[in-house]
């Protein structure tokens, strides 16, 4: 589960560590807001810097004005409904630190640079040198000869600061069953080390260990945005998005293929809903209900599945059932193809169903339904 911003300063308040004063706003309720600030977008995306999406103000006029301007934003498909207005930091140095998993290995990694505040993506692709990874042992812990590398390689002087502070980071990733924690940038002020920005994900699979934290943060998502957040669906995994092209994949990479399509040509997507890999009818059941129950936006609903592991009759067979159990009034264009495609097109075909063989026909028939063609 993704939190924003806000959510995740909420985490690092908990955890004892630095973060500037701040209020979440939104269009109805602006009570909060003042001046010098930083007015701030919450988005689950990244990249919101570059797009506009945090404004520096002086005034109380300019913090309501840069408030106007990005709650009319969308960024990366995501409409702002939030801000985060938080206090301006008086800025000595800015550095990055974040705690994921190793890709290879599976266990955590510390990653710290004097690069912060910039796009650490580009910094690892360029300037490799400018990254220290420092893969944590389970069983070791952080140790202090690690945090002490860390607080060189930054050249951060207070090593004692350092090490406390980077010790909550690792106790929040561990105690709420992180994937990601990553502050950038995390900065150096004249009362010492302060978390700018957060970035949290928590693994999905924690929620029935975590219920409460799980719950009270899509409440919030719900309450802020107005739909449906990452609720538990088992394999499913259920983004929101703002269009009218209800979109099901068997798999995450066939399903951001089709992301890129739909946009393409010239249609939204409503949603983005995978169904994990290898599944079942039951989970196609599902998957139609999550995307399907009560969205009164969707115009056509786009099913794509590719059959390597998944069996093309079992899909058909989750589709015509739940079509049986809900009739539905929007059009509806399905593409299979792959592992047992000939016995699903025929269940499809009994349902009087059609099916598209060709991708980048059904997307387009997909988003033609949506804007009202035949």
């Amino acid at each position: 589960m993704k939190l924003y911003e806000f959510q995740g300063k909420a985490l690092f308040r908990e955890a004892g560590i630095p973060v500037p004063r701040g209020a979440v706003l939104t269009a109805a309720d602006r009570s909060g807001i003042f001046a010098p600030s930083a007015v701030k977008a919450q988005v689950l995306s990244g990249g919101r810097g570059k797009a506009g999406g945090v404004l520096l103000v002086s005034t109380l006029e300019e913090a309501e004005k840069a408030a106007d301007t990005i709650l009319s934003m969308e960024l990366k498909g995501e409409p702002v409904r939030a801000l985060l207005v938080e206090e301006k930091m008086n800025i000595r140095a800015e550095y990055y630190l974040a705690v994921t998993f190793d890709g290879e290995s599976g266990t955590p990694l510390f990653m710290v640079s004097s690069s912060g505040g910039m796009d650490i993506e580009s910094v690892a692709e360029h300037t490799p040198e400018k990254i220290l990874k420092l893969p944590v042992d389970p069983l070791w812990g952080l140790t202090d000869y690690k945090l002490r590398a860390m607080a060189d390689f930054l050249g951060y002087g207070n090593e004692k600061e350092f090490a406390a502070f980077a010790r909550k980071v690792w106790n929040l990733f561990r105690e709420k069953n992180a994937v990601l924690v990553e502050i950038n940038p995390l900065v150096v002020t004249d009362s010492g080390l302060v978390a700018l920005d957060s970035k949290i994900e928590i693994d999905d699979d924690a929620r029935p260990r975590l219920k409460d934290l799980f719950e009270k943060n899509l409440a919030e998502q719900e309450a802020l945005t107005g739909t449906e957040g990452e609720g538990d669906h088992g394999t499913i995994t259920y983004v929101p998005l703002g269009g009218n092209v209800g979109l099901i994949s068997d798999g995450a990479g066939t399903g951001m293929l089709t992301l890129d399509l739909i946009r393409d040509l010239g249609g939204e997507a409503a949603d983005f809903c995978e169904m994990g890999g290898l599944t079942s009818p039951e989970v196609m059941y599902s998957a139609m209900d999550q995307v399907l129950s009560d969205k009164k936006d969707i115009k056509s609903l786009l099913v794509v599945l590719i059959g390597g592991f998944n069996r093309m009759d079992e899909m058909a067979e989750g589709i015509t059932a739940y079509l049986r159990d809900h009739p539905v009034s929007i059009p509806l264009v399905v593409r299979l193809c792959g592992t047992m495609e000939e016995e699903g097109k025929a269940i499809m075909k009994e349902a009087g169903l059609p099916v598209c063989d060709d991708l980048r026909t059904a997307v387009a028939d997909a988003v033609r339904f949506a804007a009202g063609g035949n």
